[in-house]
Formats: structure tokens, sequence, C-alpha cells
């Protein structure tokens, strides 16, 4: 995968401190990755890189809106997203990111592209199941919230009681008794 340029912070150049970077991610951003899942979106990142002697520190932020379609109706919505994520760069003999918060990076490196961090954080603060608000409080109106409404298992309406049970269940209840 190539690397977008705009995401590679080269440290060598960089004073002992901190240092904040600001980036705007658009769907661009998600097509270079090949990720479609996203209709439009609009997150800002702010990455507050820490130089120091033996290592550095990131802590990345995000926070904005991605427009995704619901798993129930299918209508496109805003989705809220934001999370925090804390990186320790280290320097060693070789390359090494199988920790998820420590990175290690050859000594004769001078610079880190954090692109696949941004891109993971965002994608993974979009909730599994994604349910438009409208359907939560009742909201969206919605041709296929009508047809599932009208395809839903009803009641059984000549059995309305509701207390009388199955008289095979009685049985099986004598077993859970029996000792």
């Amino acid at each position: 995968m190539k690397l977008l340029k705009e995401f590679t912070i080269p440290f060598v150049g960089l004073k002992l401190g901190k240092h904040h970077f600001e980036y705007h991610i658009d769907n661009s951003f998600f097509e270079h990755f090949g990720y479609e899942e996203f209709n439009s979106s609009s997150v800002g990142v702010n990455v507050e890189f820490e130089k120091k002697t033996t290592l550095l520190e990131l802590s990345f932020e995000i926070s904005g809106t991605v427009n995704v379609n619901c798993d129930v109706t299918n209508e496109a919505y805003n989705q809220e997203v934001s999370n925090t994520f804390n990186l320790v760069v280290k320097f060693g003999e070789a390359y090494n990111d199988e920790e998820i918060d420590i990175l290690i990076i050859p000594h004769g490196e001078y610079e880190i592209n954090i692109q696949q961090y941004i891109y993971e954080l965002v994608v993974l603060s979009v909730p599994t199941k994604r349910v438009h608000p409208g359907v939560e409080d009742g909201t969206l109106d919605s041709e296929i919230l009508k047809k599932l409404e009208e395809l839903s298992p009803k009641a059984d309406k000549n059995n309305t009681e509701g207390d009388e049970t199955d008289p095979r269940w009685n049985t099986l209840k004598k077993l859970l008794t029996d000792k």
C-alpha cells in the first residue's frame, strides 16, 4: 500500500518535547485503503506527538461523523465517532508491530507514518451493529420498517391469557422437583 505523505511525521528534525498535528479525514482517505462502508465522512484527528530522548509517544484523538447505512432499514444516517489511542514508539534492531500500543522501529529511521493507526481508530469506533437513531426512538418513518412490522410474528389471538401453559409441560416440570 502506498503511504500518504501528509501522514508521515519526520521526527528527526523536531525538538524534544510536545508537538501537535491536526488532520481532517474524508472519504478519499478511506478509498485509499479500499474501504467503502462509509457513504461520506468528516472526521477530525488530533495527534499529540511527544519526542523524548529514547522514545516517542503519540496520543491520537478522533471525533466527527461518518454516514453509514442502518443494518435494520438500510437508511443512511450520520453516526458520531470519537475515540482515543496512545502509541509508544521505541527504537530497536528490527521493525516490530506485534504489540497493540507499542511500535518498535529500527535505529536508523527518521520518520513515522501514522495513516494505518488513524484508519483503524476510525473504523473501530463505528459500532458493530449500526442502528438508525429513528429506529430506536420510533420516529423513523420508513417503508422497510412498515414491512418488518407487518411480517413480524404476532401473538396468537385465541390464547390471550398467557397464564395457561401447555399441559405437556406439567409432566416435565415434575422432573425438576423429583429427587
